[in-house]
């Protein structure tokens, strides 16, 4: 995946450095550069590391530590990029901590589309465990990831027990994408006021950026967060016409090419029911059928559940069923309704988040898209190019 020239500000995580030695820092030090970093993870929830942090130290046992690579979204390719160009500052994060938190294993999990040869090469001397793991959609979930490392299949656990009081082994554990890793690494060389100085005050640093879909140059771009979509996406070049871009994956939401100007912030992005999730911006073709795209997610993401409760293994296909039909034709005037109906069903009752992801990419077709909804009941599609009734 090409690297692609950042638009608004330099490189951080991708730049050839050299970066100096890396500080050694005791758990005080290293919560407080947490907090005053204002650093959130970066693999999809946006959880404060700081709080990740205390938790696990105050659990009163030896944690173990796990670097997340999984990069189990079709979408994202961050991860790949950063365990390839820059392996070295991930490992340096997973250091910082581990020895913070006295930690009994550090491990970092691999997923199946990186190459994990360069971290294992920096892996070497530091006494991490760099494993190379099968994928799936749901095997980078915190849980799932730890059942496959102590040799179970990667499906979530009980929600109700958090691995930062049990989790790998039985120990508290610390499950960190590996791109917070390297911003922790950067943050301990050089400051929280150098973390601070880029993005917003209220959301600041930078983070990485996959763009796909209708653009010259999809790839991987760092950007400072409160970006602008219509800046960030200049740096990939867009194609004439696109109509709008999906942001955070295939579990994201839409947002239309009127509203290219909204900062990629959790504030800007709430009216459009998005969040920033793992830096994945999508951009949709202005030929391109909106509700037929959707529902190849959905079908897709149905087929990738752990199938272990009731919403995915029954709730999603059922929903991905019928977004399919009404994409496809079906001129069925209860399809809205029944689309809706099997969200509701779904949303808050999964074992884990991917019904709830799954749920909010189809409600957001629905809403951002009613237009196309209101033509494909009617027999046609606006993007079609013959236009007119099928």
């Amino acid at each position: 995946m090409t690297v692609l020239d950042p638009p608004v500000t330099t490189q951080r995580l991708l730049s050839p450095g050299p970066f100096g030695p890396l500080p050694t820092l005791s758990l005080d030090q290293l919560v407080r550069l947490a907090e005053e970093t204002g650093l959130t993870g970066r693999g999809g929830a946006g959880f404060p590391s700081a709080i990740k942090l205390r938790s696990v130290a105050e659990a009163g046992r030896a944690p173990a530590v796990v670097g997340n690579g999984m990069e189990g979204e079709p979408l994202s390719h961050k991860d790949a990029v950063l365990l390839t160009q820059a392996p070295g500052l991930v490992l340096d994060g997973l250091e910082l901590v581990s020895r913070a938190l006295r930690a009994k294993r550090t491990l970092l999990a691999v997923g199946p589309e990186i190459d994990p040869r360069p971290a294992q090469a920096a892996a070497r001397s530091r006494g991490v465990d760099v494993q190379h793991l099968s994928g799936g959609f749901v095997a980078g979930q915190e849980t799932a990831l730890l059942n496959q490392l102590e040799g179970r299949p990667p499906v979530p656990r009980d929600p109700l027990t958090r691995v930062t009081t049990r989790g790998l082994d039985g120990r508290p554990t610390l499950v960190s994408n590996v791109e917070t890793l390297a911003h922790l690494a950067l943050a301990a060389r050089f400051g929280a006021g150098w973390f601070r100085s880029v993005g917003l005050a209220d959301d600041p640093g930078t983070s990485l950026f996959t763009i796909t879909g209708a653009v010259d140059h999809e790839g991987v771009v760092e950007a400072a967060r409160g970006t602008t979509i219509a800046d960030l996406i200049a740096a990939a070049r867009p194609h004439p016409g696109v109509q709008a871009v999906l942001v955070g994956g295939y579990h994201g939401a839409w947002v239309l090419a009127s509203d290219f100007g909204t900062r990629l912030t959790r504030a800007d992005l709430a009216p459009h029911g998005a969040s920033v999730g793992a830096g994945i911006v999508h951009v949709l073709s202005g030929d391109a059928c909106p509700l037929r795209a959707a529902a190849d997610m959905a079908s897709y993401l149905a087929g990738e559940s752990a199938a272990q409760c009731g919403p995915c293994l029954n709730g999603l296909p059922r929903m991905a069923d019928s977004l399919q039909r009404l994409a496809h034709g079906a001129r069925d005037a209860r399809l809205p309704a029944e689309i809706d109906r099997l969200r509701g069903l779904v949303v808050g009752r999964g074992a884990c988040a991917h019904p709830d992801g799954t749920a909010r990419l189809v409600g957001s077709t629905m809403r951002v898209f009613d237009a196309h909804v209101a033509a494909h009941l009617a027999g046609w599609c606006p993007t079609e190019l013959s236009g007119g009734p099928r």
